[in-house]
């Protein structure tokens, strides 16, 4: 009786085992439709020859050439990408210095901090979209917030036609970027000063550090973490700006590409423009997806490996 009454148990227990193992199939079907598919799709279709939405035939590595080798391809692909370089240092500087800063006094718990932690995090819940048109609005060279504060705080000489000049546009979208993020990174950057365990801060105290010293030696070293994420988190966002950058100048990346990201170019190539003819857009569009896809999984490989030596060190 015992032996046919474990039986059906067991058989009950490997059942539920196996059936453990289906939850993950629907996600999985849609991991594959929505991210792996497009993945594949874009790489085979950088292979061939197109004319108009009709694929012609198998070309090879001929588009990755001539997106990097064929005027204006080959000016338009290092000029997009040098700003993506600029998009990401000064992200890192700007955006990710200013949040470290806003954390630490945040978990100093003065007061008002609950407030100043949703304060920042506000922007983030707007649309890219809906941002972008607000900033382009506040900076209107002729009815612009900006400029008008300017006018009645005596700087008229500062003011300027942000977004239509090639010197000060491109800055200016990076800048609405950081104010668009802050709040990301401030409660990424708090989660990891509230990871800090109290006794490390408090014997570091009892031996005299305190200020910068305190800063240098305890808080720092054991945020390498938290910047690391945040570092890869702007990297990948910083190569696929696409749309803040659309949203205020555009698909041109106007004025005269300044503004020019390799996402906007992608869009630009994928769909068409006085820069891609009917026969080659859709291959050439591929092959630049396909180059920024590996440029970004190798350096964020890179960087993750890079990043647990770090842990493994400390």
């Amino acid at each position: 009786m015992r032996e046919s009454t474990a039986s059906p148990l067991r058989k009950r227990k490997s059942w539920a085992r196996w059936t453990i193992h289906l939850f993950p199939i629907p996600a999985l079907i849609l991991y594959g439709m929505f991210v792996l598919y497009p993945i594949l799709a874009a790489l085979s279709y950088s292979f061939f020859e197109w004319k108009g939405m009709a694929r012609g035939n198998f070309i090879g590595f001929k588009n990755f050439v001539t997106l990097f080798t064929t005027e204006p391809y080959g000016s338009l692909f290092w000029n997009a990408f040098k700003h993506n370089v600029l998009y990401f240092i000064l992200q890192m500087i700007v955006m990710n210095g200013l949040a470290f800063f806003l954390a630490f006094i945040i978990y100093q718990k003065i007061k008002g901090a609950e407030f100043f932690k949703a304060a920042f995090f506000l922007p983030r819940l707007l649309s890219v979209i809906v941002v972008g048109f607000l900033w382009k609005l506040i900076l209107n060279p002729n009815f612009g917030t900006l400029n008008v504060i300017l006018e009645k705080l005596g700087l008229e000489t500062l003011q300027k036609a942000w977004l239509g000049d090639p010197k000060t546009a491109l800055i200016a979208i990076i800048l609405v970027n950081c104010w668009f993020g802050l709040g990301f990174g401030v409660l990424i950057f708090l989660a990891g000063f509230q990871g800090i365990p109290s006794e490390l801060v408090e014997a570091a105290k009892l031996d005299g550090a305190k200020g910068f010293t305190l800063l240098r030696t305890i808080y720092l070293p054991l945020m390498v973490p938290s910047i690391m994420i945040m570092g890869i988190l702007t990297f990948i966002q910083s190569f696929e700006a696409f749309e803040l950058v659309y949203a205020m100048q555009g698909s041109m990346g106007e004025p005269y590409y300044s503004t020019d990201t390799l996402a906007v170019f992608f869009y630009r190539l994928a769909f068409g423009s006085s820069t891609a003819s009917g026969a080659t857009a859709i291959g050439l569009g591929s092959a630049l997806a396909t180059v920024l896809f590996l440029f970004i999984l190798i350096c964020t490989t890179l960087f993750l490996r890079f990043a647990n030596k770090k842990d493994v060190q400390m």
